[in-house]
């Protein structure tokens, strides 16, 4: 009964651990360089597919020249 104690919580931490954490598409020097997530240049977080910003700093290696249109 002691054992379950402390099995149970940690099954469940672990398990919150792992459903909370997700693959990095973002090659490190491109996260280091930009200080920006993933899903600003992917549509989706765990998705290869680019936006229209992901597209435009494929070509331009720069977010400068790539600001996403403002929403009004």
């Amino acid at each position: 009964m002691k054992l379950l104690k402390y099995v149970i919580p940690s099954l469940a931490l672990v398990l919150g651990l792992m459903l909370n954490t997700s693959v990095s598409l973002a090659k490190k020097e491109y996260t280091t360089k930009e200080k920006k997530p993933c899903t600003a240049c992917h549509i989706k977080m765990n998705d290869k597919e680019l936006n229209d910003v992901g597209k435009c700093y494929e070509k331009s290696k720069s977010l400068a020249d790539c600001a996403p249109a403002k929403k009004k």
